[in-house]
């Protein structure tokens, strides 16, 4: 086939190849369904989209379904959106279940809470269909030592208005666990929460919790109430024991310091025995030196050894006599 003959054939390849490109590029079909759907985009717009690396069904079919809702909301709006890594979709679902529920959430609003990292979806419908948070069970302590464990569950309803910005749940939970046991350790005893639940929920809902969180409160009910231990007769026990201890460490102390006490008697009792000794060691000497000067005669020293004798005899008597008292005793 000659040149001539194939050119037909080349370019009806290149109009099919550039139809293709077209189509490929240029979402043709979606423009088509806002025109049907009576949204007004241009072709060229779409093709913007594809140049700003925008997916343009993820702007262009919520933008149908808000204004099929009528809701007035802009392409650009969206668009923004997208680029800045929100959720267009969502974003737009928020909004109309908001206008259908006569909830005031301006676009600017829902963007801000969606790129927050909030469920803007889920706030709305938290604002119709308020969620009920259930809290551990808490302990408190009456005045009279008796622990006392509540359960609470409380009812919040989203604050759109507080939702940028504000507390979430486990800052909603630790308030109330703080004025449950606040209200418990408040009571003179246990038996009047155990007798009044209701009191705990209104003394706590009245103190304003929701305060800088990004929910109402509208109501908190205690859905349990059980006793625990009884603390106060712990504290005395312990407190007994460490009496206790103390007592004995004091009295081992005292008998310590009487042992010692005793040793250092004992001890100067063999001091003293030893001078006594040392003394009675002096007396032959004395003897010797009195034989030696003169000052004392041969009779003299007889004499002494006489008495000296009779002294030993009467002290041997005297224990032979006292041992046999006790004998005859035992």
């Amino acid at each position: 086939m000659s040149l001539t003959e194939l050119m037909p054939l080349i370019i009806i390849a290149v109009i099919l190849i550039a139809v293709a490109i077209l189509f490929t590029f240029v979402p043709v079909a979606l423009w088509i369904s806002a025109l049907a759907a009576g949204v007004k985009v241009s072709i060229f717009t779409l093709i913007g989209m594809r140049l700003r690396r925008v997916v343009p069904n993820r702007v262009i079919n919520p933008l149908i379904k808000a204004h099929k809702a009528g809701l007035n909301v802009k392409t650009n709006q969206l668009e923004s959106h997208y680029l800045a890594g929100g959720n267009v979709d969502r974003v737009v679902n928020a909004l109309i279940a908001a206008h259908r529920a006569n909830i005031e959430l301006p676009f600017e609003r829902g963007a801000a809470i969606d790129l927050a990292g909030r469920d803007v979806l889920e706030a709305v419908q938290m604002s119709v269909n308020p969620k009920v948070i259930e809290t551990p069970f808490i302990a408190g302590i009456a005045m009279d030592g008796i622990e006392v464990k509540a359960l609470a569950r409380i009812t919040v309803r989203a604050n759109i208005d507080r939702l940028v910005g504000g507390a979430g749940e486990e800052t909603v939970i630790a308030r109330v666990g703080e004025g449950v046991v606040s209200t418990i350790g408040s009571s003179d005893t246990h038996a009047k929460v155990l007798e009044n639940p209701d009191s705990i929920s209104q003394t706590v809902l009245s103190k304003g919790l929701d305060s800088g969180t990004a929910f109402e409160i509208l109501s908190i009910d205690i859905a349990d109430v059980d006793i625990g231990k009884n603390i106060g007769a712990i504290l005395q026990t312990d407190q007994a024991e460490a009496d206790k201890n103390i007592a004995q460490a004091k009295a081992e102390e005292r008998r310590a310091m009487a042992v010692a006490q005793e040793q250092e008697m004992v001890a100067r009792v063999q001091e003293m025995r030893a001078h006594v000794v040392e003394a009675e060691a002096e007396v032959p000497k004395a003897l010797a030196e009195a034989l030696r000067t003169g000052k004392l005669g041969v009779m003299d020293y007889m004499n002494y050894k006489n008495i000296d004798a009779d002294t030993g005899m009467r002290d041997t008597i005297g224990k032979l006599t006292k041992d046999s008292s006790e004998d005859d005793q035992k």
